[in-house]
C-alpha cells in the first residue's frame, strides 16, 4: 500500500517469516553456527529456544533453503498438543511415508527402513520440529528412541528442536536426563539490543530497495526498541504501522512523537476503551521530557507509562503469547494431577484386595 510513496520494491516488515530478509545479529549467527555445526556432526540433537517472534524459524527456513535435496533429506513439522504415538505418525508423514492406520510397531518399522534406504543412497535426513515446547514427556522420548536408530555405526537421523523458553525448563526435568545426554548444542536468542534493532530497521529498509527515504531519527530508532522490547516481529508490526502512519500523513521523517503516537494506536486497539492523553516533547533534546496524563477505561493500564512501554509488555502479541504458556502450564499440571490421581487408586487398590485375605485369616484362627 505504501511501498510506491518511499520508492520501496517490497514490503520490508511483513509479519511473515522471510530468510530473504535475515539479519545476522550476533545471536542469530550464533544460532546458525550451531545448526551447521549439528549438520556436521549428523547425530543427536540441537536446540534452538528464543521468545515468540525472535526470528527461530527464519533461521531454520534460511538453512532449509541452503540444503542440497541430492545429499540432505529434510522434514518439518510443527508440535502441537500430540501423544507420542500421533507424534510418530507426523515424522513419518513429514518425510512421506504412509502412516495412517498402521500400527506403532509398523511405524517404526516402516520409518527405519526409509532412513536405512536413505543412508545406503549417500543420503542423510533432518528432521525440524517447531514449537517443541507443545511436545509431551512421551512423544521428546520417542523422539530419542528415534536418535538410536543405527546403520552400522552412523546414526540415521539429525534432529533440531525448536521452540519458546519453557522447552528449556522441560528439558530441565529429571526424567529428561537420557535425552539431555543426547544435546550435542543448545542455543537461546534472546531480543536485539538498541544497536541492533536500529541495524535490524536499516537493514531491512534497505533490501526493500529504500534509498532517501524514510527517515528516522535515533530518538525514534530508540522509542522503537522500548516499544518492541527488541523481538523482531513485534519491531516489524510497529515499524509497519509506522510507515502506514506515514504515508496516510504523507510525511516521509520520523521522530519520537511518531513513534510514541503509533505506539499508542496500537495500545488503545489492543487494550480497547478510550485514552486521552497529553503530552510535549522537547524534540530539540531528542526527548520526550513531560510525564503523560492518561486516563483508560480499562483499568489494566499503569497511566504513569509512555506508549512506548505499554506496547512493550500489554501488546496483544505479549499478551497470547504468556496465555498460551500458562494453558501449555496448567495442561502440565493436569497431567501430573491425573497420573498421581491414577497412581493412588492403584496403591489403594491392591492395598484393599491384600487387607481381604488377611481378615478372612483371622475369622478363620478365631
Amino acid at each position: 500500500m505504501y511501498q510506491s510513496f518511499y520508492g520501496l520494491a517490497s514490503k520490508p516488515f511483513q509479519l511473515n517469516p522471510d530468510p530473504a530478509f535475515y539479519f545476522g545479529s550476533k545471536q542469530h549467527r550464533r544460532a546458525q553456527a550451531y545448526l551447521e555445526y549439528g549438520m556436521h556432526q549428523n547425530e543427536g540433537f540441537i536446540v534452538i529456544t528464543g521468545e515468540v517472534g525472535a526470528g527461530k524459524t527464519t533461521i531454520v527456513r534460511g538453512l532449509l533453503d541452503s540444503l542440497d535435496p541430492e545429499k540432505i533429506v529434510a522434514a518439518q513439522l510443527v508440535s502441537t498438543q500430540l501423544d507420542a504415538d500421533d507424534t510418530l505418525r507426523l515424522v513419518g508423514a513429514a518425510f512421506g511415508l504412509r502412516t495412517k492406520d498402521l500400527a506403532k510397531s509398523d511405524v517404526l518399522m516402516s520409518l527405519e527402513a526409509f532412513l536405512i534406504s536413505m543412508t545406503t543412497k549417500g543420503k542423510r535426513c533432518l528432521l525440524v520440529v517447531d514449537e517443541a515446547q507443545n511436545l509431551s514427556a512421551r512423544a521428546v522420548e520417542e523422539l530419542r528412541m528415534l536418535s538410536n536408530f543405527q546403520y552400522g555405526n552412523q546414526a540415521l537421523l539429525q534432529s533440531f528442536l525448536v521452540g519458546q523458553p519453557e522447552f528449556r525448563q522441560i528439558l530441565q526435568s529429571p526424567h529428561m536426563m537420557q535425552f539431555r545426554q543426547r544435546v550435542i548444542a543448545t542455543c537461546h536468542i534472546g531480543p536485539l539490543d538498541v544497536s541492533e534493532t536500529q541495524a535490524y530497521i536499516e537493514h531491512r529498509l534497505h533490501h526493500a530497495g529504500a534509498k532517501d527515504s524514510p527517515s528516522i531519527s535515533s530518538a525514534a530508532f530508540e522509542a522503537i526498541f522500548k516499544a518492541s522490547s527488541g523481538i523482531p516481529r513485534r519491531i516489524n508490526s510497529v515499524c509497519d504501522r509506522l510507515l502506514l502512519f506515514g504515508y496516510l500523513n504523507q510525511q516521509k521523517n520520523f521522530d519520537i512523537a511518531d513513534v510514541d503516537e503509533v505506539a499508542r494506536e496500537i495500545f488503545e486497539e489492543t487494550i480497547g476503551g478510550t485514552t486521552q492523553v497529553s503530552q510535549q516533547y522537547n524534540l530539540n533534546a531528542g526527548t520526550s521530557n513531560s510525564p503523560y496524563s492518561v486516563t483508560t477505561t480499562t483499568g489494566c493500564a499503569d497511566a504513569s507509562q509512555a506508549p512506548q512501554d505499554l506496547i512493550a509488555t500489554l501488546s496483544a502479541e505479549h499478551i497470547a503469547e504468556r496465555l498460551a504458556r500458562l494453558e501449555n502450564s496448567l495442561a502440565q499440571l493436569e497431567r501430573i494431577n491425573s497420573a498421581t490421581l491414577s497412581l493412588m487408586q492403584q496403591f489403594f487398590a491392591r492395598n484393599s484386595t491384600s487387607a481381604i485375605p488377611q481378615k478372612e485369616n483371622e475369622n478363620s484362627d478365631a
